[in-house]
């Protein structure tokens, strides 16, 4: 599979690129013993290597923090997702973060409610651009998605991530 390190290297004024995994709450991780966001997030950081070598990006293991612990997404509705990680992510160091282009990586994205928290939360700390990278993309009937809203966006700038 080719790998769109285009994207990365697009001519976005940005500095250093950063893989930033979502991170679980620590009971979570407790748990289940491991974090697949960070996995993910490993895999791609070779891959790319094997790729570019020097201009690979890094994984920052610790970039992002989950302040507080939220039911599982499983079975909410779309605004219950939403509600479900609002504010709930935060940056651990916005200095590592400030003027970087940032690449989310999460296992599963459903609705993108929380790749959404995570890149506000990066965008409050003045990452320079944030994509997302998911290893699938689920695709949810939810009554309170109507056809004519789904916009398949992650960002609300209307922005097909499909």
């Amino acid at each position: 599979m080719a790998l769109p390190w285009a994207m990365l290297s697009n001519g976005h004024n940005c500095g250093e690129t950063l893989i930033v995994p979502v991170p679980l709450h620590p009971s979570r991780r407790r748990e289940r013993g491991y974090n697949q966001s960070e996995l993910l997030a490993a895999g791609l950081a070779r891959k790319l290597k094997q790729i570019v070598a020097a201009e690979s990006p890094r994984v920052v293991l610790n970039g992002l923090h989950r302040k507080r612990q939220a039911p599982p997404q499983t079975g909410l509705s779309v605004a219950a997702r939403r509600e479900n990680v609002r504010g709930a992510f935060e940056v651990v160091n916005p200095d590592r973060i400030r003027g970087r282009r940032i690449v989310v990586v999460d296992d599963v994205m459903t609705t993108g409610a929380t790749v959404s928290a995570c890149a506000r939360a990066l965008r409050r700390a003045d990452a320079a651009q944030v994509l997302a990278v998911t290893l699938a993309r689920a695709t949810p009937q939810f009554p309170d998605l109507m056809p004519e809203d789904r916009d398949n966006t992650v960002d609300g700038l209307r922005h097909n991530w499909t």
